[in-house]
Formats: structure tokens, C-alpha cells, sequence
């Protein structure tokens, strides 16, 4: 009896740890999964406003942009049904800082989608085929 009171406490807290809210790159906080890597960092020579058309870029291509928040440098976009979250920061003269956060509709953690977008995005700086800013899709 009292393996089953000690195993339903476990359980009890097990779940209660897992369950919370996540802090995105916005600022903002959501339901999900907390305490699991969700971020993808990449570090490129190129100036923000580059790196920021090429994340546009690519976002709208693999699937909606849903904001541009200019002034905290972050873009959020779906794809694939998960949450994208890309945010653009100068990381000294020369290099700018790229995260790269994706989770699921529940709430978990997808580091893959993460990989792929920030992969995606180097392969558009690389190529130099980049939008003017200013254009509409």
C-alpha cells in the first residue's frame, strides 16, 4: 500500500515538473515542456539587416510569417505545423548572433526543425540571393 501512495506521489511531481511555461524569443511565455534545449545558435559574417532579409526569406518560403517584431529582432513564422522563432542580434562588428527556437502546437521542443531552419538560413546567406527588404511576396 504505501509502494502505491509513494509510487502516485512520484508520478504526481514528475508530472507537475514537466508541465509549465516556456519563455520564447519574443519574451513572451507559453505552455509547453521547460527544462529541454529548444534553441539552435549560429554566429555569421554578415551584417543584421542580411542575416534579418535572409531569415524572411526562408521563413516565407517554408511556411507562413506570422510578426516581425523590429524592435526586439525577432520574427515568428509556422512550419510545419510547430512555432519558429528567429531572433537577429549583433554579436560584434563583424559577426552577428542568429537563435533559431521551434516547438510543437503541444508544446515540446523540436531542435530538428530548429537545425533546419538555421541551416536554411545559411544557405541563403551563402548563395547571396537575397529579397530587397522592402519587396512583397
Amino acid at each position: 500500500m504505501k509502494f502505491k501512495w509513494m509510487s502516485l506521489l512520484a508520478l504526481s511531481i514528475a508530472t507537475l515538473g514537466l508541465s509549465g511555461c516556456v519563455e520564447t524569443l519574443d519574451g513572451r511565455h507559453q505552455a509547453g515542456v521547460p527544462l529541454v534545449k529548444d534553441r539552435i545558435e549560429g554566429r555569421y559574417e554578415a551584417s543584421p539587416a542580411q542575416l534579418w532579409t535572409a531569415t524572411k526569406d526562408v521563413l516565407k518560403h517554408q511556411g507562413t510569417l506570422l510578426s516581425e517584431d523590429t524592435l526586439k529582432n525577432v520574427l515568428e513564422a509556422s512550419v510545419d505545423e510547430r512555432t519558429i522563432w528567429v531572433k537577429v542580434e549583433e554579436f560584434d562588428t563583424r559577426t552577428t548572433r542568429l537563435l533559431v527556437q521551434a516547438r510543437t502546437k503541444g508544446g515540446s521542443p523540436d531542435l530538428e526543425m530548429a537545425a533546419f531552419i538555421d541551416k536554411q538560413i545559411a544557405v541563403r546567406l551563402a548563395s547571396g540571393n537575397l529579397t530587397p527588404a522592402s519587396a512583397k511576396h
